[in-house]
């Protein structure tokens, strides 16, 4: 399934509605250029999960978590990471059995550690609109945009 936005607010109420449609458990690998929009429909996740904690980019934390919604929300900044031994040694497997939903930028630096992930795709098509393309689990969801 493809959407293309037009705006920030756009491409967060697109998360949003995702958001909606997600089982706890669920691992979502973006992938995109710097600024193509993750930590915005981040931010919409969290709003469609309840959360009302700013989301920010957890790129020098590597994970935020947010717990303040129906299901957690933890965004995972792999940039600085190498490997998938990396990410498993910040204890991504508690992170998984914790049953939150598991937000990843950077996904393809530990992508062989990623089981069955749901993959949404960022790419700039202008200034302020994106192409979002979800493939996986949800991909054949109609988002209602």
């Amino acid at each position: 399934m493809v959407y293309i936005t037009h705006s920030p607010e756009e491409t967060e109420a697109a998360g949003a509605a995702l958001a909606e449609r997600l089982s706890p458990g669920t691992v979502i690998a973006f992938r995109g250029d710097l600024g193509a929009g993750k930590t915005a429909f981040t931010r919409g996740l969290a709003r469609g999960l309840g959360i009302t904690d700013p989301v920010t980019s957890p790129t020098y934390t590597i994970v935020n978590e947010y717990t303040s919604g129906r299901v957690p929300l933890f965004h995972f900044d792999m940039y600085r990471l190498s490997s998938a031994d990396e990410l498993f040694d910040i204890g991504w497997e508690d992170y998984l059995e914790r049953g939150g939903i598991c937000a990843v930028e950077w996904s393809e630096n530990v992508e062989d550690a990623l089981e069955d992930p749901f993959w949404v795709t960022i790419e700039k098509t202008g200034e302020n609109s994106r192409k979002i393309t979800f493939e996986g689990g949800y991909g054949c969801v109609d988002l209602g945009l």
